[in-house]
């Protein structure tokens, strides 16, 4: 597999120490060769890392952020992804190099808040269990987690979480694979507040929990997705990309989004998750009709904006205006 594009400098960091947390999910260690401190991070962060078979992706970090030397990941093994977690769950092992990049943040914690309700799905407790441990034994606001798995050996961190001092703070539920056992959040959801919930997990969790709280304030619910933008449908088609301005007109084959696309022409797109759940590249929609796969925009802002990161066309061109 060919090395894919990325615009941070990447850091050697050394794996310090693998752990096996559940049924093919391993946590990564990551340190500075020399031991010196890392670039600081925030709860919610996340790392682009390379793997193995020289693939880049994203990790949210799930390790606290005080702990300055180090850099923890968690990955789930994807037997049908596109090898990205075979090949560092699979062939990195303790003492390996991964090119790590500096840490982003596109699932900010609010500071401040009166609250807060976590709703993990899966792997998706990674970057909700940084902010957890930033809290430390003091939190600043109440707050509630609640963490949906299939099963207890399919559940990263479970043990952690059972502790006694997460009494009544934190609720597990495993649905064992079946829809009708999914566990009802309308309860939590039902009554708006001040209260910012963050959800991260996999799309029906998300879309759900977007159903649900769409009589709350937008900027009270928090979403971080591990969907991989360039993964194709089975009705995607190539589509043209045409930028306002230049006129200038690209082709946007099947398995590539917009912004790669743009990004490799040399334009240059503030992006941050290309997940379509943090907003930042969030970009002017001129002409044609957009395909929106995102978790941002809100349902008035579709004919004239497009998340360039995930979103695409169903008409066979659409035009965008890119910021300046």
């Amino acid at each position: 597999m060919e090395a894919e594009e990325t615009d941070e400098i990447m850091m050697p960091l050394r794996i310090a120490s693998i752990v096996d947390l559940a049924d093919g999910i391993r946590s990564f260690e990551l340190v500075h060769p020399d031991g010196a401190e890392l670039p600081p991070f925030t709860p919610g962060s996340h790392v682009k890392v390379r793997t193995p078979n020289g693939a880049i992706r994203k990790y949210s970090l799930c390790n606290d952020p005080a702990e300055g030397h180090r850099y923890v990941i968690a990955v789930k093994r994807d037997a049908n992804g596109r090898g990205g977690s075979l090949s560092i769950v699979d062939d990195a092992k303790q003492g390996d190099t991964l090119p790590t990049s500096p840490p982003e943040n596109a699932f900010p914690l609010k500071e401040g808040a009166p609250g807060y309700v976590f709703i993990a799905g899966g792997i998706g407790i990674t970057p909700i269990l940084s902010m957890i441990r930033s809290f430390g034994d003091a939190p600043p606001a109440p707050w509630k987690l609640y963490y949906l798995t299939r099963s207890p050996q399919s559940t990263a961190f479970l043990d952690e979480l059972a502790q006694p001092r997460y009494k009544g703070k934190v609720v597990i539920h495993h649905d064992g694979g079946d829809a009708m056992q999914a566990y009802d959040l309308w309860p939590v959801l039902e009554k708006p507040g001040r209260t910012h919930v963050y959800c991260c997990g996999p799309q029906p969790l998300m879309d759900a929990v977007r159903d649900m709280s769409g009589h709350w304030n937008p900027g009270n619910i928090h979403f971080e997705s591990f969907n991989d933008g360039g993964k194709p449908r089975p009705d995607d088609k190539p589509f043209t990309v045409r930028l306002a301005g230049s006129n200038e007109a690209f082709e946007v084959p099947v398995g590539e989004t917009i912004l790669s696309v743009l990004k490799r022409a040399g334009h240059r797109i503030p992006s941050s998750c290309e997940s379509g759940s943090c907003g930042t590249c969030k970009t002017r929609l001129v002409a044609g009709v957009a395909d929106h796969r995102d978790m941002v925009l809100m349902p008035e802002e579709g004919d004239t904006h497009i998340m360039v990161c995930v979103s695409r066309a169903k008409s066979d061109e659409i035009t965008v205006e890119l910021p300046r």
